[in-house]
């Protein structure tokens, strides 16, 4: 297939890509905004293929989409472009809304025009993926777990966003036929994930020696899964999940905010030892974030049942993977720390400071 990637230069979009281009025949094509989050060193080990190509095109931009379907012709879309950190949402929403709401609109009125053209046996096999979160379920008790039927309750200006993009999602199906499948997954860590998620910011302050900020008393509850075994799922969902259908996509690990961070310190420990350990001396409780959801956790029992799936990497053979990918490029942390990645595309794309195009 020649596959339409979204927000490939993004974290999970760049491990779907290098996995694609690694493990099938696949023709990928990477089309990015560029935010800040986007950086296409990520994406270096499959930019020499001849089956990989970029394009600088932002989904809030309804005319460069069309011209996008026009030039490359795909055989299925991937859509991971969204804005996805919590905290930025809360203190500013819009972007939110503009990306994630507005944006999978025109990436659908585009999807839909294209696959109508398209002569029977392409339109046959025409495919759609969107890729969600667990967050739009909301905040779960001490039991129970999120499954494909659970009802939506976003409780952040993120999640809220995501839900409403799922909505039009399956409205574009139900209404014109458009076929789609969704996936909704639980945290996603490992190597080149923008340093203001938690994992990579504890890893590089306790490097540093620097203060590791927690919420609250880090009793927030999260099921955590490692993006590469993630990357293996969305593909088989592609490939071959039933049109209509949702797929929880989880890695059955579930772990506090603080036992993350803590355990995060225990690897440093080991892998760079330091006088001064142990680093679980530099946790500080900070105060907690507006709305903070208690505790997700997906049961990921159809993916498995239906599709076979199964994740490769336990939290603690992942977490070791990610800590130790992150001591071994200090190059991609500094460039990213630096600023040094924005510059270049700024000198090849024109993407202005604040993340978006000029």
């Amino acid at each position: 297939m020649r596959i339409l990637i979204t927000g490939g230069a993004g974290f999970i979009g760049s491990a779907v890509i290098r996995h694609l281009i690694r493990e099938t025949e696949h023709e990928v094509i990477n089309l990015d905004a560029l935010t800040y989050a986007g950086n296409l060193a990520s994406v270096a080990e499959a930019s020499n293929s001849a089956r990989y190509r970029f394009i600088h095109v932002d989904i809030r931009d309804a005319a460069a989409l069309e011209r996008t379907f026009a030039d490359s012709s795909p055989d299925a879309v991937m859509h991971l472009a969204a804005e996805s950190h919590v905290d930025r949402s809360i203190a500013g929403p819009q972007a939110f809304v503009e990306t994630n709401i507005d944006g999978t609109f025109n990436l659908l009125e585009a999807s839909r025009r294209h696959w109508e053209a398209l002569p029977a046996e392409r339109r046959a096999r025409f495919r759609f993926h969107h890729i969600s979160t667990d967050e739009v379920y909301g905040s779960l008790g001490a039991e129970g777990l999120f499954t494909e039927d659970s009802p939506y309750q976003p409780n952040s200006p993120y999640s809220a966003s995501k839900a409403a993009s799922d909505h039009l999602v399956r409205a574009w199906h139900h209404t014109y036929g458009l076929p789609v499948v969704t996936s909704n997954c639980s945290n996603n860590y490992g190597p080149y994930q923008f340093p203001e998620k938690l994992i990579p910011l504890m890893i590089l302050n306790a490097v540093d020696w620097k203060p590791l900020p927690v919420y609250g008393r880090g009793e927030n509850v999260r099921d955590w899964l490692y993006v590469e075994d993630h990357a293996r799922a969305l593909r088989m969902i592609l490939e071959r999940g039933a049109l209509g259908e949702t797929y929880n996509v989880g890695g059955l690990n579930e772990r506090n905010n603080l036992e993350v961070v803590q355990t995060v310190c225990g690897i440093l420990d080991r892998l760079m030892p330091d006088p001064r350990s142990p680093r679980e001396q530099l946790i500080r409780f900070v105060t907690d974030r507006p709305g903070h959801d208690q505790r997700y956790a997906i049961d990921a029992t159809k993916i498995r049942r239906e599709l076979g799936w199964e994740p490769h990497e336990s939290f603690e053979t992942g977490l070791e993977k990610t800590v130790q990918w992150y001591l071994d490029n200090p190059e991609w942390v500094e460039s990213v720390r630096t600023g040094a990645y924005r510059e270049w595309m700024e000198r090849q794309y024109g993407v202005g400071g604040d993340g978006g195009m000029r």
